[in-house]
């Protein structure tokens, strides 16, 4: 009996544990979030751009645990309600407050001296940003089962902080004239706009096909040639494919179908 007590203990362990496992990867994405802001801020009014360059790379590795936490829980069948929650709440920090302060002392901060105008500016579109991004989870969360999941309604807020990031990837130097910080300004303010958008994205959850595969290949090809400047190319081609898919959906084109329309 006493053993049959320990093994029932073990398998109550087990089970536990396997049900922390998504959240403990979550924590990862935290973590990575948390690390970016931490350099960012320290980097502030330094401006080393291999540091600016760190803090988005660590987006991106939020991003990856990010993809890997609901892999977990699909693989070892402990998806939950919490682990909903807490996925979401990563995700506003990871890829709304720490990509926009990013962006705030990667375009802004070093003119703010000279032009407190201009620095309050950026902090309001960087602001815009993270409010967008919210907006977006929030909808995505209510409209989970009421849309067709091989496409997103408005950019993700993964694909929203990947792309302002790629910026800073490709080109980590700060902003060092009034024209540059104006783009990243309309960058922040025109991503955030697709996140809140109707505009209909293609998820990961799209068919696989040789087309599919045949692209996979070329964007190998072209980051081993491009580098760090091919993220940068990637989501220009990624967005304005978007735009156009949508646009030829509204003239009548049905070459690729467009999404189902659930009825309530």
């Amino acid at each position: 009996m006493p053993n049959m007590n320990v093994k029932r203990t073990r398998r109550q362990r087990l089970a536990r544990a396997k049900f922390a496992l998504p959240s403990f990867v979550t924590l990862l994405s935290i973590a990575c979030g948390f690390g970016s802001i931490v350099v960012t801020v320290d980097n502030a009014h330094v401006g080393d751009p291999s540091n600016f360059r760190l803090a988005a790379i660590l987006l991106v590795l939020a991003g990856v645990f990010d993809a890997l936490d609901g892999f977990v829980a699909r693989a070892t069948g402990t998806s939950s309600e919490f682990g909903v929650q807490l996925d979401s709440i990563a995700d506003v920090m990871n890829f709304g407050c720490a990509p926009a302060l990013l962006l705030y002392t990667y375009g802004f901060v070093q003119f703010g001296a000279d032009h407190p105008t201009l620095l309050r500016a950026g902090g309001l579109a960087c602001f815009l940003f993270v409010a967008c991004g919210a907006l977006r989870l929030a909808r995505f969360n209510v409209s989970v089962g009421r849309t067709d999941p091989q496409y997103f309604v408005g950019m993700p807020i993964t694909a929203g902080a990947a792309c302002v990031a790629s910026v800073v990837v490709a080109w980590p130097q700060a902003a060092a004239t009034l024209l540059q910080s104006v783009m990243v300004m309309m960058l922040m303010v025109a991503v955030g706009a697709l996140m809140v958008s109707t505009v209909r994205f293609p998820s990961s959850k799209q068919k696989l096909s040789k087309t599919l595969m045949v692209l996979v290949a070329v964007c190998i090809a072209l980051l081993v040639w491009l580098q760090m400047k091919f993220f940068v190319l990637f989501f220009l081609v990624y967005i304005s494919f978007t735009l156009l898919l949508n646009i030829g959906w509204r003239a009548g084109w049905r070459g690729i179908a467009p999404p189902k329309v659930f009825s309530d």
